[in-house]
């Protein structure tokens, strides 16, 4: 099934999403602000709009890759990009929060357009190829019948929900993990170059624990979803073990002037947890910390 489909916005990201429908065989017009970056896109085949309005009219499918989703509303809620919306798909592939998708689903669906929004979890160089991932959440149907030309823009498309704000909410959830890890890693690159660790050493010994915390992080995901906070027989560690370990690094860090803004957060958890009697529990119960209740 080949489509009509404009993508608005051609940075890298936008780019690689023209050229991979490029690639798939489908008829692409792509509009840019700045005129020059549609180039490469128009060498390849894509028919370049001089306006959003144009780039709307010539696609069945409407593909944004902007800034934000300011910069979406600024783009389509002109009154003639508007009006052409009806009756057209509009796929969200920007960056911002879910009830901002929320928002631009019931703004499209009031013009007449089907709506999906997705989270790209993907660099530039993995559109296009079998290890993409990219999730949507919105109309089910919409997905399913516009899947193969997702399919041409990564090999992992996957739908995630009927609710709009899904997609960015694992999006977010997600980085979070990514920052998480990285954060995590520079706390350890500066415990080492304080205590004379060669970095090459913690880079192999990194690798050898990767399968311990992958479980770790599988079972405390699993633990919040069945509700299993309390220790039991399966139980790593309880949150006052992992605390005791916790406070050897806190005085690493403090003893060598390592900033402590990251760890800070997680101390003040764990302290949370154990004034409220928790430290016997799974690790897992410190999830209960982390959103405030009134």
């Amino acid at each position: 099934m080949k489509l009509a489909i404009a993508v608005l916005g051609t940075g890298r990201m936008g780019s690689a999403l023209a050229r991979a429908l490029l690639g798939a065989g489908h008829e692409v017009t792509v509009w840019n602000r700045t005129p020059a970056k549609t180039g490469p896109l128009a060498a390849l085949g894509a028919v370049v709009a001089p306006s959003v309005a144009e780039a709307v009219a010539a696609g069945a499918v409407v593909i944004v890759n902007v800034s934000d989703y300011d910069a979406t509303a600024a783009l389509l809620r002109e009154a003639g990009v508007a009006r052409a919306l009806d009756g057209k798909l509009v796929v969200e592939l920007t960056s911002g929060t879910p009830q901002g998708a929320r928002e631009a689903g019931g703004w499209a669906a009031a013009q007449g357009a089907a709506y999906l929004d997705g989270a790209i979890m993907a660099t530039p160089d993995f559109i296009g190829t079998e290890a993409g991932t990219i999730l949507f959440a919105g109309s089910g149907q919409a997905f399913e019948a516009n899947k193969p030309v997702f399919l041409a823009l990564g090999g992992n498309v996957q739908h995630v929900g009927e609710d709009a704000g899904l997609a960015n909410a694992l999006d977010s959830a997600l980085l979070g993990l990514m920052w998480g890890a990285l954060f995590g890693t520079l706390n350890a690159i500066a415990v080492c170059q304080a205590e004379g660790v060669a970095l090459g050493m913690l880079g192999r010994l990194w690798q050898t624990l990767v399968p311990v915390i992958d479980g770790q992080v599988a079972d405390l995901i699993k633990r919040n979803e069945t509700g299993r906070l309390a220790s039991d027989e399966q139980s790593f560690a309880s949150v006052a073990t992992h605390y005791h370990a916790f406070e050897h690094l806190l005085a690493v860090m403090q003893a060598r002037k390592i900033d402590l803004g990251v760890i800070l957060g997680q101390d003040n958890l764990f302290r949370r947890a154990l004034a409220a009697g928790r430290g016997e529990d799974d690790f897992a119960a410190l999830s209960r910390f982390m959103i405030k209740r009134d």
